[in-house]
Protein backbone atom coordinates (compact mmCIF):
# COMPACT_ATOMS: atom_id res chain seq x y z
CA UNK A 1 0.00 0.00 0.00
CA UNK A 2 1.29 3.88 0.26
CA UNK A 3 0.45 7.18 1.90
CA UNK A 4 1.79 10.12 0.38
CA UNK A 5 3.60 8.72 -2.24
CA UNK A 6 5.31 6.36 0.30
CA UNK A 7 5.22 2.52 -0.35
CA UNK A 8 5.50 -0.22 1.90
CA UNK A 9 7.38 -3.41 0.42
CA UNK A 10 6.88 -6.93 1.64
CA UNK A 11 9.80 -6.78 4.26
CA UNK A 12 8.21 -3.69 5.90
CA UNK A 13 11.05 -1.61 3.91
CA UNK A 14 9.75 2.15 2.92
CA UNK A 15 10.19 2.47 -0.77
CA UNK A 16 9.68 5.91 -2.22
CA UNK A 17 8.07 6.46 -5.57
CA UNK A 18 9.28 9.75 -7.26
CA UNK A 19 7.35 8.59 -10.77
CA UNK A 20 4.88 11.36 -10.13
CA UNK A 21 7.29 13.97 -9.12
CA UNK A 22 9.07 13.43 -12.34
CA UNK A 23 5.75 13.82 -14.27
CA UNK A 24 5.42 16.90 -13.01
CA UNK A 25 8.71 18.25 -13.33
CA UNK A 26 8.90 17.49 -16.99
CA UNK A 27 5.42 19.35 -17.58
CA UNK A 28 6.70 22.28 -15.40
CA UNK A 29 9.77 21.78 -17.21
CA UNK A 30 8.26 21.86 -20.69
CA UNK A 31 5.93 24.99 -19.81
CA UNK A 32 8.76 26.95 -18.44
CA UNK A 33 11.09 25.92 -22.02
CA UNK A 34 8.51 27.29 -24.09
CA UNK A 35 7.54 30.32 -22.41
CA UNK A 36 11.42 31.08 -22.01
CA UNK A 37 11.42 30.75 -26.08
CA UNK A 38 8.62 33.31 -26.24
CA UNK A 39 9.51 35.68 -23.79
CA UNK A 40 13.39 35.25 -25.48
CA UNK A 41 11.79 36.35 -29.18
CA UNK A 42 9.59 39.08 -27.88
CA UNK A 43 12.09 41.08 -26.03
CA UNK A 44 14.07 40.73 -29.39
CA UNK A 45 11.38 42.10 -31.49
CA UNK A 46 10.66 44.79 -28.73
CA UNK A 47 14.11 46.23 -28.90
CA UNK A 48 14.03 45.98 -32.34
CA UNK A 49 10.68 47.73 -32.60
CA UNK A 50 11.61 50.61 -30.68
CA UNK A 51 16.00 50.57 -31.95
CA UNK A 52 14.96 50.96 -35.86
CA UNK A 53 12.40 53.23 -35.29
CA UNK A 54 12.58 56.88 -36.76
CA UNK A 55 10.87 59.45 -38.34
CA UNK A 56 11.64 62.77 -39.84
CA UNK A 57 9.45 66.17 -39.70
CA UNK A 58 10.35 69.25 -40.95
CA UNK A 59 9.37 72.11 -38.32
CA UNK A 60 10.14 75.24 -39.82
CA UNK A 61 12.40 74.34 -42.66
CA UNK A 62 13.95 72.77 -39.50
CA UNK A 63 14.34 68.78 -40.27
CA UNK A 64 14.05 67.21 -36.83
CA UNK A 65 14.39 63.29 -36.68
CA UNK A 66 12.54 61.37 -33.82
CA UNK A 67 14.49 58.54 -32.24
CA UNK A 68 14.20 56.22 -29.35
CA UNK A 69 17.20 57.76 -28.07
CA UNK A 70 15.48 61.09 -27.46
CA UNK A 71 13.34 59.16 -24.77
CA UNK A 72 15.11 57.97 -21.60
CA UNK A 73 12.70 55.39 -20.60
CA UNK A 74 12.63 54.33 -24.32
CA UNK A 75 16.40 53.79 -23.78
CA UNK A 76 15.66 51.55 -20.47
CA UNK A 77 13.43 49.63 -22.63
CA UNK A 78 15.80 48.08 -24.78
CA UNK A 79 18.46 48.33 -22.52
CA UNK A 80 15.74 45.73 -20.31
CA UNK A 81 14.97 43.45 -23.03
CA UNK A 82 18.07 43.10 -24.73
CA UNK A 83 18.85 41.55 -20.80
CA UNK A 84 15.79 40.03 -20.53
CA UNK A 85 16.14 38.25 -23.55
CA UNK A 86 19.74 36.99 -23.52
CA UNK A 87 18.69 35.60 -19.82
CA UNK A 88 15.72 33.48 -21.21
CA UNK A 89 17.93 32.45 -23.64
CA UNK A 90 20.41 31.09 -21.31
CA UNK A 91 17.62 29.64 -19.17
CA UNK A 92 16.05 28.20 -21.93
CA UNK A 93 19.37 26.01 -23.05
CA UNK A 94 19.49 24.83 -19.38
CA UNK A 95 15.88 23.82 -19.50
CA UNK A 96 17.03 21.74 -22.71
CA UNK A 97 20.04 20.26 -21.76
CA UNK A 98 17.65 19.11 -18.61
CA UNK A 99 14.89 17.79 -20.28
CA UNK A 100 17.29 15.85 -22.71
CA UNK A 101 19.31 14.26 -19.88
CA UNK A 102 16.11 13.48 -17.75
CA UNK A 103 17.43 14.72 -14.78
CA UNK A 104 15.15 16.77 -12.01
CA UNK A 105 15.99 19.63 -10.19
CA UNK A 106 17.18 18.53 -6.73
CA UNK A 107 19.81 21.17 -6.07
CA UNK A 108 18.59 24.09 -3.92
CA UNK A 109 21.30 26.74 -4.41
CA UNK A 110 20.45 26.08 -8.07
CA UNK A 111 16.96 26.81 -7.64
CA UNK A 112 17.15 29.72 -5.71
CA UNK A 113 19.92 31.15 -8.30
CA UNK A 114 17.01 30.97 -10.94
CA UNK A 115 14.14 31.92 -8.85
CA UNK A 116 16.19 35.23 -7.85
CA UNK A 117 17.45 35.70 -11.50
CA UNK A 118 13.58 35.37 -12.71
CA UNK A 119 12.55 37.50 -10.07
CA UNK A 120 14.59 40.35 -10.78
CA UNK A 121 13.81 40.32 -14.09
CA UNK A 122 10.05 40.28 -13.50
CA UNK A 123 10.81 43.86 -11.65
CA UNK A 124 13.03 45.10 -14.36
CA UNK A 125 10.48 44.52 -17.07
CA UNK A 126 7.57 45.52 -14.99
CA UNK A 127 9.57 48.90 -14.64
CA UNK A 128 10.68 49.27 -17.98
CA UNK A 129 6.72 49.25 -18.53
CA UNK A 130 6.04 51.58 -16.24
CA UNK A 131 8.22 53.84 -17.04
CA UNK A 132 7.73 53.54 -21.34
CA UNK A 133 3.72 54.07 -20.41
CA UNK A 134 3.95 57.18 -18.39
CA UNK A 135 6.13 58.77 -20.83
CA UNK A 136 3.59 57.62 -23.58
CA UNK A 137 0.76 59.34 -22.38
CA UNK A 138 2.47 62.34 -22.04
CA UNK A 139 3.96 62.00 -25.98
CA UNK A 140 0.26 61.26 -26.98
CA UNK A 141 -1.78 63.93 -24.56
CA UNK A 142 0.74 66.27 -23.68
CA UNK A 143 0.33 68.25 -20.91
CA UNK A 144 -1.10 71.43 -21.22
CA UNK A 145 -0.39 72.87 -17.46
CA UNK A 146 3.17 72.42 -18.50
CA UNK A 147 2.84 73.68 -21.92
CA UNK A 148 4.17 69.95 -23.38
CA UNK A 149 2.68 69.51 -26.75
CA UNK A 150 1.25 66.64 -28.37
CA UNK A 151 4.55 65.30 -29.75
CA UNK A 152 2.25 61.94 -31.25
CA UNK A 153 0.27 64.28 -33.57
CA UNK A 154 3.49 65.62 -35.25
CA UNK A 155 5.16 61.87 -35.27
CA UNK A 156 2.66 59.63 -35.87
CA UNK A 157 4.36 56.61 -37.39
CA UNK A 158 7.19 57.19 -34.86
CA UNK A 159 4.63 56.60 -31.77
CA UNK A 160 2.86 53.73 -33.48
CA UNK A 161 6.11 52.01 -33.92
CA UNK A 162 6.77 52.37 -30.44
CA UNK A 163 3.57 51.41 -29.23
CA UNK A 164 4.27 47.99 -30.62
CA UNK A 165 7.34 47.42 -28.97
CA UNK A 166 6.00 48.91 -26.07
CA UNK A 167 3.15 46.40 -26.16
CA UNK A 168 5.32 43.53 -27.13
CA UNK A 169 7.51 44.64 -23.60
CA UNK A 170 4.39 44.05 -21.85
CA UNK A 171 3.65 40.11 -22.79
CA UNK A 172 7.56 40.07 -21.67
CA UNK A 173 6.63 41.44 -18.31
CA UNK A 174 3.71 39.22 -18.08
CA UNK A 175 5.81 35.96 -18.90
CA UNK A 176 8.25 36.92 -16.50
CA UNK A 177 5.91 37.43 -14.02
CA UNK A 178 4.65 33.98 -14.28
CA UNK A 179 7.87 32.15 -14.74
CA UNK A 180 8.74 33.61 -11.58
CA UNK A 181 5.95 31.99 -9.67
CA UNK A 182 7.01 28.53 -11.63
CA UNK A 183 10.54 29.30 -10.31
CA UNK A 184 8.97 29.99 -7.04
CA UNK A 185 7.33 26.50 -6.98
CA UNK A 186 10.33 24.50 -8.47
CA UNK A 187 12.06 25.97 -5.39
CA UNK A 188 9.74 25.50 -2.38
CA UNK A 189 8.88 22.51 -3.35
CA UNK A 190 12.19 20.99 -2.48
CA UNK A 191 11.18 22.32 0.90
CA UNK A 192 8.58 19.49 1.39
CA UNK A 193 7.86 16.38 3.25
CA UNK A 194 7.77 14.12 0.05
CA UNK A 195 11.39 15.94 -1.48
CA UNK A 196 12.70 15.49 1.96
CA UNK A 197 11.85 11.84 2.74
CA UNK A 198 13.10 10.85 -1.04
CA UNK A 199 16.60 12.95 -0.73
CA UNK A 200 17.22 10.86 2.37
CA UNK A 201 16.38 7.81 0.11
CA UNK A 202 18.93 8.71 -2.40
Amino acid sequence: MSYLGVGVSPGNVPVYHNSNLKVIDRRVRIAELVLRCVICALGVVAAVLVVTDTQVQEIFTIRKKAKYTDMKALVFVVIVNGIVAAYSLVQALRCGVSMVRGSVLFSKPLAWLIFSGDQVMAYVTVAAVGAAAQSSVFSKLGQPELQWMKVCNMYGKFCNQIGEGIASTLFVSLGTVVLSGISAFNLFRLYGGNKSKISAKW
